[in-house]
């Protein structure tokens, strides 16, 4: 990895101007340029817009105007599925929800989608056995389609109450064998996840569990208090969050961690684990199950998940836990230095970690000396999980008072 100079400037004010360059390059590219790029629907650009607007800086507020109404000419094309990523429709509406704060027109554009996937979503024929990722996941799954309804507004438990019961249904047995996959035998990718349970953030149980307390903020019941409209859906989350603790264990760093799929009752893998990423491993995972945790009143299982975060956060190495050969894999939301920033911000915001507050610092640091490395990964793509959207996004949230709306586009709040 390059050596860098820490430049002079905040972390705000530099980000917020390459933001604007990034920005306005992507307004003015030829739409042909970005196909087979980018995906339209993705909501990188108009989260990233909606942080930019929310300055006040003049500047800043035509470039996101810019490119909110640019964004908006092809919102809803591509794949059109119902997930919040890979050209879902879930994804769109993220992106038309937070562009409605620069261009409030796109509002009942917003709710007619909305409408629409809270009358299509449930109707999918969702598998409940022998999964695949569309069955559940926070990726392309039904998991994502719900958060994607709570952010940037306040969704109705009628909105919510479908894909809240079909992932109830999905954890009903302390084992969680319904999210068992069986789906992909034989594939090159996944061939190593059939016939298991996967971990992570998003394309596991940790997604499913965020989801799952986004719901039971929601929907009830408060913690502390009889059983409101949701008991099945507390003991959901309850038998979800107890499998991810039994999946965990310590590697060769001493890092309370997980591996992409649960154990299965086998040792664990030897040596450390390398992919330490909001999608795998001990952010996405612990920050799951603290925010499960405290939604619950469970103050047991919320410190188990603080300690685990705190055992990454003493021992983060980015020369070890940063790796491969794509800009995206060091940088970006999914693999990368914003993912796990974004996730040491929200338990320090929210659980007063002060371990998470320090490794916060450090990314923020790690990133701003990065902010070219950035620039060059916006040349390619400006989308939210992989693009770079996602360090911009993550920098503007973590070192300022921008609005947290997009969080759940993460799994976080």
């Amino acid at each position: 990895m390059p050596h860098h100079t820490a430049s002079a400037e905040s972390t705000g004010t530099a980000a917020t101007r390459l933001a604007v360059r990034l920005l306005d390059a992507w307004s003015a590219r030829p739409r042909a340029e970005l196909a087979g790029v980018e995906l339209p629907s993705d909501p990188g650009v108009p989260v990233l817009a909606a942080l930019l607007y929310a300055t006040g800086d003049p500047e800043a507020e035509r470039s996101a105007a810019r490119a909110v109404a640019v964004w908006a000419r092809d919102a809803g094309r591509g794949p059109a599925h119902c997930g919040l990523y890979d050209g879902g429709l879930a994804g769109t509406l993220v992106g038309l929800r937070l562009g409605a704060g620069v261009h409030p027109g796109l509002t009942p554009v917003a709710d007619r989608l909305r409408d629409h996937l809270v009358r299509t979503a449930p109707t999918l024929g969702h598998r409940r056995e022998r999964v695949a990722f569309p069955d559940y996941d926070l990726i392309v799954g039904p998991s994502g389609t719900l958060l994607a309804l709570t952010a940037g507004t306040s969704p109705t438990p009628a909105q919510l109450g479908p894909l809240a019961d079909h992932l109830t249904g999905l954890c009903d047995a302390d084992a969680l064998p319904r999210l068992r996959t069986g789906q992909y035998a034989g594939h090159p990718n996944l061939g190593w996840l059939d016939g298991r349970i996967n971990t992570g953030m998003g394309h596991g149980v940790a997604g499913v569990v965020t989801a799952l307390t986004a719901a039971l903020r929601r929907l009830g019941p408060a913690p502390g208090l009889a059983p409101g409209p949701a008991p099945g859906l507390a003991s959901a989350l309850g038998r979800a969050t107890r499998w991810l603790v039994r999946q965990s264990f310590d590697d060769a760093r001493s890092i309370r961690t997980w591996d992409g799929a649960g154990l299965d009752d086998a040792p664990p893998p030897a040596g450390a684990r390398a992919r330490q990423a909001w999608c795998y491993g001990t952010p996405g995972v612990s920050w799951a199950l603290w925010d499960a945790a405290d939604a619950l009143g469970d103050r047991e299982t919320a410190d188990w998940a603080a300690a685990a975060f705190t055992s990454l956060a003493e021992r983060y190495d980015e020369r070890f836990h940063l790796f491969g050969d794509r800009p995206s894999d060091l940088l970006a939301l999914c693999h990368g230095a914003a993912g796990v920033l974004a996730v040491a911000d929200a338990f320090a915001r929210h659980a007063a970690l002060p371990a998470a507050a320090a490794l916060r610092a450090r990314l923020l640091t790690h990133l701003r000396t990065r902010l070219p490395e950035v620039a060059a990964l916006g040349a390619t793509g400006m989308g939210l999980l992989g693009g770079a959207a996602g360090p911009l996004c993550a920098l503007l949230t973590a070192d300022h008072d921008a609005p947290r709306t997009w969080l759940p586009c993460l799994g976080l709040r």
